[in-house]
């Protein structure tokens, strides 16, 4: 991707590195986290998956650690930052996106790290100014220093693909970027009005004869760089097969931008969405599919665990073991 991409190949350079045509499989397929935990879905015997699905890993922890009234009092305020359009109620659509944005957490916590380097001015945004100049400066400063024609091709491809990724994701259009605008800069493959942008630069990225489509030895060719008179691997020989049998679509020898699109991101199973209409389904007391903090509060052990729950199930594992 391009934030990657670019400063990888800053780096090399700096570094006096090069770049090597992969010998192993590439993988571009991006797949959403299969699972929301790793525990059993199973709320006849403890709701621990329900509680790392609502609050993360390490924060269903943290929760297990608080009394009954500290959860409760913690859960409050969680669901009011739930209620996006602060009407008093959590709807099915509310808490599918807060439970996707809590699994992505380290995508934010990533952003956060590099938050200082490119906010030069400190006003809490990043302009395109500021981060052309924090990733291509030197070389916009210094070409001289870049006199390889693969060089001055690769900064000169890197530089408007970024600019135009950028746009995508500032979304009003003030040539800025807030906190969750550059997020979707630098990981667009986790928001739905970036994915254009994740096909196109795919499709650049393997369409060497630029005549918009993947044909079978360009997919090939990004995975596996073949020697000359050497026999392909197995995995290359499933992959044409692959290539043939799935991946072209429509038949006609070539990956256009769907097919892409349908290649790596393909519609899996949306773990988010099930989750939240659990919940909602087991807390909504007046059945109008979307939940008051009420609601959410008198199924509270459901949502978050405390050290009341948390000694409860152990109880309960200690007797099982028994």
């Amino acid at each position: 991707m391009g934030f990657q991409a670019a400063c990888c190949f800053v780096l090399l350079l700096c570094t006096g590195g090069s770049l090597s045509k992969p010998t192993l499989r590439k993988e571009r397929v991006v797949h959403p986290d299969p699972q929301l935990s790793d525990q059993l879905h199973e709320d006849n015997q403890s709701f621990q998956y329900d509680h790392e699905a609502f609050l993360g890993k390490e924060e269903a922890k943290t929760f297990d650690q608080l009394t009954p009234e500290e959860s409760k009092e913690n859960l409050g305020k969680i669901v009011d930052r739930i209620d996006d359009n602060k009407d008093g109620y959590v709807t099915t659509e509310e808490l599918k996106n807060w439970i996707k944005r809590v699994q992505k957490r380290y995508i934010y916590e990533n952003v956060a790290k590099v938050w200082r380097d490119y906010d030069v001015n400190k006003d809490n945004k990043i302009s395109w100014e500021e981060y052309k100049q924090a990733t291509y400066g030197y070389y916009l400063e210094n070409p001289e220093e870049f006199q390889e024609a693969t060089d001055q091709q690769s900064f000169k491809k890197m530089l408007p693909r970024d600019e135009r990724r950028f746009k995508t994701a500032d979304l009003d259009g003030d040539s800025t970027a807030t906190r969750e605008e550059f997020t979707a800069f630098l990981h667009p493959e986790e928001f739905e009005h970036m994915k254009d942008i994740v096909v196109l630069e795919t499709l650049e990225d393997i369409d060497k004869n630029e005549d918009g489509f993947v044909d079978q030895d360009e997919y090939i060719a990004d995975m596996f760089a073949h020697e000359e008179g050497g026999p392909e691997p197995d995995w290359v020989i499933t992959e044409r097969e692959q290539f043939s049998d799935f991946r072209d679509i429509n038949k006609d020898g070539k990956m256009d931008k769907e097919e892409i699109r349908h290649w790596i991101l393909p519609q899996d199973y949306d773990h988010a969405q099930a989750e939240a209409r659990h919940l909602v389904y087991e807390s909504d007391v007046d059945k109008d599919q979307k939940l008051t903090k009420e609601e959410i509060l008198e199924n509270w052990n459901m949502f978050v665990g405390s050290q009341a729950t948390n000694y409860g199930e152990d109880l309960t594992k200690n007797h099982d073991e028994l």
